[in-house]
């Protein structure tokens, strides 16, 4: 009976999310403690799923008793797993974020837990037709909750997704149409063993599903050049459900991408098609290099991660496409590290705005003096996403750069070598702007009034300017005004400064009894256990290898 947990995991959010609607009818703020149940039981099933795993190694659920082919398969393994529980993570720890920065509303809860549904359901399922619908659900309600704050700017970063996104997942379902013309099933396992005994690698019809399906995970993903929907939808979305967007949504979509070309296609399909795996290999390359330059470039904190994330991405992408064990291993370690560092600076960078109002480089002068604990944390992140040792980024960048040299030097081509290469220059871009960002945390305060003997009014980095404007206003109060039109309109405008030149809180930013620094209570904890997981895991290499040993093992078999 423990494979009915599958199932649950799919449906306790799902069934949930009728429920807000349903009772807000009635009660108007009803939507918050169903949202908190329902994450917080999915959260708990996952747990039980991977103890299952551990235990007694991979299983899956037959839906309604129909046997694959023919019938709908959830399978759970030490991949789907490790993802299943980096999305029940995420999710509750968001929610306690959406819950004091907002959005708010029985519709937004809906939309929330529909959206953790279809998360969960893309890593369970074993059929590539079920993935395609679990798909939908996730971008129908990522648009959504990408205009959950109804502003112009985020309507037309919503409708820029749901273009492009909408085009992605018709490719993808032309790919699955192909699929099933070539072997007569949708069943991952069963494709598998019928393009050997029916079809064949060299198959045209195999061939154009392949690219079909890639093209339209690359555009869900965000690789460049398809990448142009994520730096608006991150930047314009709420910062609640940016932080969840960045974490799981593009993850669960490379997450597919790897299981679909190991699982479905398997390695000898790479192998038989060269040509189909370089061109991979080079536009991933291309997005490492371009995403990086184009962060480096950016002033706006949300911008500047979401280009990031098209180098992460075009990381994994390569992995992928170099087909060997390591370099797959890496890409593996880099997804659920991307998703850890992801979630935590977004969360971090949502925290500053609704305590402070900072939302670009130029707003964080001493930032760390006026908030240290989240500065601090975003620091390490920061440092986690350059790869600097102990840290989970280090560890996934380090085995795509090794599987990339061994794949250059077994293959004789050159192209191995340039993914290693680009790895190296984008994490010189990434050092860049993680640079500045802590040249602004903890050095952009040198000289301000006061410090070092100065006389106020003396101060550099413009800060005798900050507190002239400011005209001396108390730290809690200080010109709240400039700081909420910065909240509002996406950074236009310049927060506040205190008298002496510290970022000033917003009018109303909560307070911590623990802390000094003017955010709440749980989603700090929060934060401080992504850095907490972004450095553990960072020490976790053979434990990490043991784990997915075998997923690789079955793989490369």
């Amino acid at each position: 009976m423990i494979d009915v947990l599958l199932p649950l995991a799919v449906v306790v959010p799902i069934v949930a999310a009728t429920l807000p609607l349903a009772l807000g009818l009635r009660y108007d703020r009803v939507g918050w403690p169903i949202a908190a149940v329902g994450t917080t039981a999915v959260a708990g099933i996952a747990a039980a799923i991977a103890a299952e795993v551990v235990v007694n190694g991979p299983f899956d659920h037959a839906l309604g008793g129909f046997l694959p082919p023919v019938g709908i398969e959830l399978v759970a393994d030490r991949l789907s797993v490790a993802v299943l529980l980096l999305v029940a993570a995420v999710s509750v720890a968001t929610l306690a974020f959406a819950r004091v920065a907002g959005p708010r509303g029985n519709p937004f809860y809906s939309a929330y837990l529909l959206l953790v549904g279809g998360l969960v359901g893309m890593v369970l399922t074993g059929d590539l037709f079920n993935l395609f619908v679990f798909l939908e659900i996730t971008g129908l309600t990522t648009y959504a909750l990408i205009a959950a704050d109804r502003s112009g700017a985020s309507a037309y970063a919503s409708l820029k997704y749901l273009v492009v996104g909408t085009v992605g997942a018709s490719l993808y379902l032309l790919g699955v149409g192909y699929v099933f013309l070539a072997t007569g099933t949708l069943n991952m396992i069963a494709v598998q063993e019928q393009i050997v005994a029916q079809a064949g690698y060299g198959d045209p019809l195999v061939r154009a599903s392949y690219a079909f399906i890639v093209t339209g995970l690359a555009l869900k993903i965000a690789i460049f050049p398809v990448h142009s929907w994520q730096p608006d939808a991150y930047q314009r979305a709420p910062d609640s459900v940016t932080t969840i967007v960045a974490a799981l949504v593009s993850t669960t979509s490379a997450y597919a991408l790897i299981r679909v070309t190991y699982t479905v296609f398997t390695v000898d399909f790479l192998a038989a098609n060269e040509g189909i795996a370089t061109a991979l290999l080079v536009v991933s390359t291309v997005s490492i290099v371009a995403g990086s330059a184009l962060a480096a470039m950016q002033s706006d904190l949300k911008r500047m991660f979401a280009y990031s994330s098209v180098a992460q991405f075009g990381m994994i992408g390569a992995a992928v496409a170099l087909a060997n064990e390591t370099a797959l291993l890496g890409g593996i370690v880099h997804l659920i590290g991307h998703g850890i560092m992801k979630f935590g600076l977004f969360l971090g960078i949502g925290l500053l705005a609704l305590g402070y109002g900072t939302r670009r480089m130029e707003d964080l002068a001493s930032a760390a003096r006026a908030a240290p604990y989240t500065s601090g944390a975003l620091a390490v992140l920061g440092l986690g996403l350059v790869g600097i040792p102990p840290s989970i980024g280090f560890l996934g960048k380090w085995y795509i750069g090794v599987g990339a040299v061994d794949a250059g030097l077994v293959g004789g081509g050159a192209v191995g070598i340039a993914v290693a290469g680009a790895i190296f220059v984008s994490t010189l871009f990434t050092l860049s702007y993680v640079a500045r960002l802590l040249e602004r945390f903890y050095f952009g305060g040198a000289g301000l009034p006061g410090d070092h003997g100065e006389p106020a009014g003396d101060g550099g980095d413009g800060a005798g300017e900050g507190a002239a404007t400011d005209g001396g206003r108390g730290n809690d109060h200080a010109a709240t005004d400039g700081a909420d039109a910065a909240t509002a309109g996406g950074g236009e405008s310049s927060p506040a400064k205190t008298a002496d030149g510290l970022p000033a809180p917003v009018e109303g930013a909560p307070r911590s009894s623990l802390v000094p620094d003017r955010v709440p209570t749980a989603p700090l904890l929060a934060l401080g256990l992504a850095v907490v997981a972004t450095v553990a895991l960072g020490f976790g290499g053979f434990a990490l290898a043991e784990w997915f040993g075998p997923f690789l093992t079955e793989a490369f078999a």
